[in-house]
């Protein structure tokens, strides 16, 4: 019974440091990791390349993987952050109806300079790497897909 009673105490002195270990996230992070979710996705369908840039940096990588129906090879394609402040700028998403400007943004996941955000837009489902860089949170990488078009009738 005492080794029981060592070994809850053990592993109740474990859990509480590990946790004690975990970093929290200010308000004013997570207020700012949000808010470049959306400049992102609502510049995209407002057509502001301004919002598109502010969320981007300059390096960033924004990915897909497509496979050929035909031969089942897989391709990576990519754009860089040029390529959709260019994008958005010649009108991006704005003929997308209102309706339909789905913009759910969820934080999955931040640690220290780091963060995980998925997006499900109208026609797509993007995840983002941020990072804090000279402290301001921006959009490094995307992995991105499309979501399945509805058949006719639908």
């Amino acid at each position: 019974m005492r080794n029981l009673c060592l070994s809850f105490v053990v592993v109740l002195v474990t859990l509480t440091s590990a946790q004690a270990q975990t970093p929290t996230v200010s308000n004013a992070d997570a207020a700012a990791i949000r808010q470049t979710a959306l400049d992102y996705i609502e510049g995209w369908y407002e057509g502001s390349a301004e919002r598109m840039e502010r969320a981007l940096h300059p390096e960033l990588a924004k990915r897909i993987m497509r496979t050929n129906p035909q031969n089942n090879q897989s391709r990576l394609d990519q754009m860089s952050a040029m390529s959709l402040v260019l994008g958005t700028r010649r009108g991006g998403g704005k003929d997308t109806p209102k309706d339909r400007q789905q913009k759910d943004v969820t934080v999955l996941d931040v640690y220290e300079n780091a963060a995980s955000v998925k997006i499900i837009a109208s026609d797509w489902i993007d995840y983002l790497h941020l990072g804090k860089f000279n402290g301001r949170w921006v959009i490094v990488n995307v992995l991105w897909e499309l979501k399945p078009t509805p058949k006719s009738g639908q």
